[in-house]
């Protein structure tokens, strides 16, 4: 996983939110796995699949009633609690391209902007599983303590426990 602190190159995938891009902070992850580019593409695109990704900390869960067809314009809300604070959080999958890829974005929720992206590229005997996922806080530039001490930390942290869940379950 990297994560790069400095403002990357404007990304054609960025959507507008609520934060100026000059306070975006981008977080890369790339991990090959066994499974198929199907296989691998179906796991990520089954939302259930998202609570076997987050780690128990978050007391993460789905409020949308499954199954959700995944398709460009879905809406998927969810509840995490953090320090003890509930929060809801609510994506639209922006786009969505089967075997492919597919970015949500956050409507609502913690982060002043939240752009995810993720991209299945076939590989000898597997598939590499690629995120991007560009953030900002609420309240840049007087967040950034924060951001620097606890939400980059945080993130980097959330991100390991999703590549070892990727491992066990994806090979």
């Amino acid at each position: 996983m990297t994560v790069h602190s400095a403002i990357d190159p404007p990304d054609p995938m960025s959507r507008p939110t609520r934060a100026p891009r000059r306070w975006s902070r981008v977080l890369t992850s790339e991990q090959r796995v066994g499974a198929g580019l199907e296989e691998a593409f179906a796991f990520f695109s089954d939302a259930a699949n998202l609570q076997a990704l987050t780690p128990p900390f978050l007391l993460f869960s789905i409020l949308t009633p499954l199954p959700i067809e995944m398709r460009t314009g879905t809406l998927i809300e969810y509840r995490l609690g953090l320090i003890g604070l509930p929060l809801g959080w609510l994506t639209r999958i922006e786009e969505w391209e089967p075997n492919r890829s597919f970015t949500d974005v956050q409507l609502h929720g913690p982060y002043a902007r939240w752009i995810h992206r993720h991209d299945f590229v076939p590989d000898a005997g597997g598939t590499s599983v690629r995120d991007r996922v560009e953030y900002a806080l609420p309240l840049a530039p007087f967040t950034e303590p924060g951001r620097v001490l606890f939400v980059r930390p945080m993130l980097e942290r959330i991100f390991a426990y999703r590549r070892d869940a990727i491992a066990r379950l994806l090979g």
